[in-house]
């Protein structure tokens, strides 16, 4: 699990590093928003099919929901403003530390797999908001791009809290 939380620390790192000094386009952090979306809905699909914990399996189903949604405000602005959203450094970072910890989620025993899923959602949560206002919104320069980050921090926030709370629970058990 610690390798999880390293990987997710290193994502983090990379995003917020790569923002100092190097301007993202906004092709760039529509291509980061979307990508930072998919790679949650990739561990809930994981969450699904491994637990069968009553909450984790209410909390991933909700990251699905919620972040597909997200993903489809994104690809309806892009195709409003008739950009699409290009691959990046941040992007590929992203994607490459996922894969990493999809593997290690996936090979998880079930036993200890409700705990590991919910520690990484939340620390996944705190690094996207952390990424979202440090560097997305300042480096967005389309007012309607900055908005939807914008309107989707509450949002993050509120599954940060939710995955904490099942975090607490699980723990307690």
């Amino acid at each position: 699990m610690k390798n999880i939380l390293s990987l997710l620390m290193i994502a983090t790192i990379s995003i917020c590093s790569y923002g100092q000094g190097t301007q993202l386009e906004d092709t760039e952090v529509a291509s980061v928003a979307v990508v930072a979306n998919q790679i949650d809905i990739d561990y809930a699909q994981i969450a699904l099919k491994k637990s069968d914990n009553k909450e984790i399996r209410e909390f991933a189903n909700r990251m699905v929901n919620d972040h597909k949604a997200v993903i489809g405000q994104a690809a309806a602005l892009v195709k409003k403003l008739g950009v699409d959203p290009k691959d990046n450094v941040v992007s590929q970072s992203l994607l490459k530390d996922a894969q990493e910890t999809i593997k290690k989620l996936k090979r998880t025993s079930k036993r200890q797999f409700d705990m590991a899923y919910i520690n990484n959602e939340v620390t996944y949560h705190k690094a996207v908001i952390n990424a979202i206002n440090s560097v997305l919104i300042p480096e967005t320069e389309n007012d309607e791009l900055k908005q939807l980050l914008s309107d989707v921090v509450p949002a993050l926030e509120a599954h940060l809290g939710h995955a904490e709370m099942v975090q607490k629970n699980i723990k307690s058990h």
